[in-house]
């Protein structure tokens, strides 16, 4: 069985007017997300706007975090970046016992070989004092993880390296790593449009966005797909269908963190050079809630 199956929920961060990190609504995130029934939460990732936080304040997020869910889900958190040095030391010098597994963006603006992948990855793979999970998410890194390179790290790092959250939009990459993918390697979407899809081709899961704001309904849709209710899945995924357009509209966090201010569980704040939903894009918001 895959370890990170279901819903993963990659936390927003939210601010306050000051620009600080507003942790009580970090809070009522967390709790609005476990609530609607996710499997486990993801804390620094890009939606989390982890690039525009210090290193300080990434711990003290992952540390809020950890003490919030108490043990009621497991903890995924993002560390990675385009400087394996850096990222190896974060590794090292973090406290992550209470962590349940590290996801590690491919290394972005440098552009790597597939060489250079693998040995960023074996390195890290040899560093973290948790289980790894890939990242390749090629429109933000202008690199992919390519198929050949994947289950080269599943094969030679098992049990260290455990899965990947595949981000390419690539469905028939998608559909060669479930062809070929070793025993308890999870695939997991990053991508909530095709997740549906991705399921029926073998994924395990998402680590999802709409679920900061739609959760219950989100994790319906997977947890029947996962069931193999497609048919009872479906109404689900319509129903989302124009949320989900609405997400990534001008950038990702401004459209899920403009439905969480809605929904009274932020403020709409985000740290430059994101800025929030235009005027129109909001509006057209209000009208779908």
């Amino acid at each position: 069985m895959a370890q990170f199956g279901g819903v993963g929920v990659a936390l927003v961060t939210p601010f306050a007017a000051d620009n600080s990190i507003d942790f009580a609504a970090l809070e009522r995130l967390i709790d609005h997300t476990i609530r609607g029934k996710v499997d486990y939460l993801v804390s620094l990732g890009t939606t989390g706007e982890v690039a525009t936080l210090s290193t300080g304040e990434q711990l003290e997020v992952l540390q809020f975090t950890l003490e919030k869910a108490a043990g009621r889900l497991p903890v995924v958190a993002g560390i990675g970046g385009n400087d394996t040095q850096s990222t190896i030391q974060k590794l090292t010098n973090w406290p992550l016992e209470q962590v349940a597994a590290v996801l590690s963006v491919s290394p972005y603006y440098n552009k790597p070989s597939q060489e250079g992948i693998y040995q960023h990855y074996a390195a890290i793979a040899a560093a973290s004092p948790k289980p790894v999970i890939l990242y390749n998410v090629p429109g933000r890194t202008s690199s992919n993880i390519s198929v050949e390179t994947t289950l080269r790290l599943a094969n030679d790092f098992a049990g260290k390296i455990v899965g990947t959250k595949e981000a390419s939009g690539n469905m028939v990459q998608c559909m060669h790593l479930a062809k070929s993918r070793p025993p308890g390697f999870s695939l997991i979407s990053g991508d909530d449009h095709i997740t549906l899809p991705l399921i029926a081709c073998g994924f395990d899961g998402v680590i999802s966005v709409v679920a900061n704001s739609h959760p219950a309904k989100f994790c319906q849709l997977v947890h029947m797909a996962l069931a193999g209710d497609y048919a009872g899945a479906r109404p689900f995924q319509s129903e989302l269908l124009d949320v989900m357009d609405m997400l990534f509209v001008e950038n990702n966090p401004a459209g899920v963190k403009a439905f969480l201010t809605e929904l009274g569980i932020i403020d709409n704040y985000l740290r430059l050079p994101l800025v929030p939903l235009s005027k129109a894009q909001h509006e057209r918001l209000r009208h779908l809630l």
